[in-house]
């Protein structure tokens, strides 16, 4: 039963300046011009730009909408909470799992690892960590991580500092609408009510086509038509296979664990091949590293929280053996009706809305299940020290959260700030009056979707804060526009994913992981192709996936 803590109720209407939608739209803009001014224009830090647009929406939200203040702020709180738990849990647990390999030295020898592949050939070395261990990344930090590493590894192996940081922006596109445990996508699909396995399943039908040919153009980067020329066999194996990976995973088995599959599959698939196959190097091209042998054990470790994550997520997604154990899983999450507002902010029936309930996701939640894995690894890592070479302890994982936590305090703020500024304009109106709105432009809206998710990464840096922004969005505007609304939410985060290279954020974590600080405008010069040559590709297939042509490629 709700409970009316209120008298007051509110119903959105996407009519409701002057009852003249075009109006109404314009006035709902200006949040997200607030913010992207406030952060591009004035370059205040993300959380003052998120929280300057939330006081401009609430305001919008009251003097336009007409929407009682004091809903207005209960659905700003509902939001905040949203972004702390689940997105924030999932986000901090999966760096603080990929930080307990750095603790314990781990990290060091999976670095190795990806050293050793490759027979000495810089240009198989550096599409391999640039894009299967960055995938890897992407998948359990995201956050710029990937970047940053890979780009001191690629260094590390004798690649000119400009040449490596393009190479590890290029690099970090295919994986990054599944990074941090698929964090846009079950954002999404909070914000939506579009299950996020329909969604990730979209995005799976995207993001591959990217994941194909991304490997053969870093080739390119690294040494251009000779580089292609000679090493092209094993990246079009590992592209092929990470995009297979790709697809398959996000459909068949744990979205979560999609590039962390896909990445695994490719490293593979390369070590595979290159046991038959081996490239030309010409000296230039030669690896500065010597790896030193790390033996089956060290080796074996290294690449056991990986591995371990993957049974871990298999079985709570897919054991059914016996228990149920996703719906066992599932059956503890808790519906919370959002005190005062749940019961009276009203949809068109009259009937509550569901977007004022909160689901408290305390067991299921992916960030949990990484809690729980890296307990596991603690244990592992105490037990297994390698003659005292890599000490690891309880104490230093519960010090090693800390840790991530404070580091990761000015995202957390950021994450907030934006999902409550997304909150009030989904439940006050405004971004329904906007997706109806743009829905006038018909069919073509379908290809310019992935625009607004490129848009939004390339601004925030996140492409969960793109979908935080316009995932409510792209649903109305295709619910309206008669184009499938999930494929359009799906073009949002897949568009996003070709954004993240050219994101300031993005850019000075580069510039900075080679030891080229202030070098962001050449970066972005050498960058900014790539981005909208890879936003047209996204564009074309979504247009033409909403159009019979290629139709058949959604589930």
């Amino acid at each position: 039963m709700a409970t009316h803590l209120l008298a007051e109720t509110y119903t959105p209407a996407a009519d409701a300046v002057a009852h003249n939608l075009t109006l109404t739209a314009l006035v709902a803009l200006t949040p997200l011009v607030t913010f992207f001014v406030l952060l591009a224009g004035v370059k205040l830090k993300a959380w003052y730009a998120g929280l300057g647009a939330l006081a401009v929406a609430a305001l919008v939200a009251i003097l336009g909408f007409s929407m009682p203040v004091t809903l207005t702020g209960l659905s700003a709180l509902q939001g905040i909470a949203f972004g702390l738990f689940p997105v924030m849990w999932i986000v901090v647990t999966a760096i603080w799992f990929y930080e307990l390999t750095v603790v314990s030295g781990r990290f060091e020898d999976l670095r190795r690892v990806f050293n050793s592949v490759g027979r000495g050939d810089m240009r198989v070395q550096a599409m391999l960590i640039a894009f299967c261990f960055g995938g890897m990344l992407e998948a359990l930090a995201g956050f710029g991580a990937p970047v940053a590493i890979t780009g001191a590894m690629l260094i590390a192996l004798g690649m000119p500092p400009i040449r490596a940081a393009v190479t590890v922006l290029v690099a970090n596109t295919a994986p990054v609408a599944f990074g941090a445990m698929a964090i846009p996508i079950t954002t999404a699909g909070n914000l939506t009510g579009i299950p996020a396995e329909e969604i990730a399943a979209y995005v799976g039908r995207q993001t591959p086509v990217l994941a194909l040919f991304v490997p053969l153009l870093l080739l390119f980067l690294v040494d251009g038509r000779r580089g292609l020329r000679q090493v092209w066999p094993i990246a079009l194996v590992t592209g092929a296979v990470f995009a297979v990976a790709q697809f398959w995973c996000s459909s068949h088995f744990s979205y979560e664990l999609t590039d962390v599959v896909a990445s695994l599959a490719g490293l593979a698939a390369a070590v595979a091949m290159l046991r038959f196959w081996s490239p030309a190097t010409p000296d230039g091209q030669r690896s500065h590293v010597h790896p030193e042998p790390l033996g089956a054990g060290r080796t074996f470790l290294a690449l056991f929280p990986y591995l371990l994550v993957v049974v871990v997520f298999g079985v709570a997604k897919l054991w059914t053996l016996g228990v149920d154990v996703p719906a066992w899983l599932s059956g503890t999450d808790r519906k919370i009706e959002w005190p005062g507002l749940y019961g009276n902010l009203l949809t068109g029936t009259g009937d509550p809305s569901s977007s004022a309930i909160y689901t408290f996701s305390w067991l299921s939640n992916p960030g949990t299940l990484l809690l729980i894995s890296g307990i596991v690894v603690t244990i592992v890592y105490a037990i297994w020290t390698s003659g005292g070479m890599f000490p690891m302890s309880a104490r230093a994982a519960v010090v090693t959260f800390g840790q991530t936590l404070v580091k990761m305090k000015l995202a957390i703020a950021t994450v907030a700030t934006v999902l409550g500024l997304s909150y009030v304009m989904n439940q006050s109106g405004q971004t329904v009056s906007i997706g109806t709105w743009l829905a006038g432009t018909g069919a073509v809206f379908a290809f310019f979707s992935p625009i607004l998710g490129w848009l939004g990464t390339a601004v925030t840096g996140s492409d969960t804060s793109a979908n935080a922004l316009f995932a409510k969005l792209q649903q109305t505007a295709g619910q309206q526009a008669g184009i499938d609304p999930t494929l359009l939410v799906a073009a949002n985060t897949s568009g996003g994913v070709v954004g993240k290279l050219v994101s300031p954020q993005n850019l000075t974590i580069a510039a900075t992981a080679v030891g080229q600080p202030g070098s962001e405008p050449i970066l972005l010069r050498k960058v900014i192709g790539y981005s909208l040559g890879m936003l047209l590709i996204l564009c074309t297939l979504v247009y033409l996936q909403s159009t019979p042509v290629l139709s058949w490629m959604l589930p």
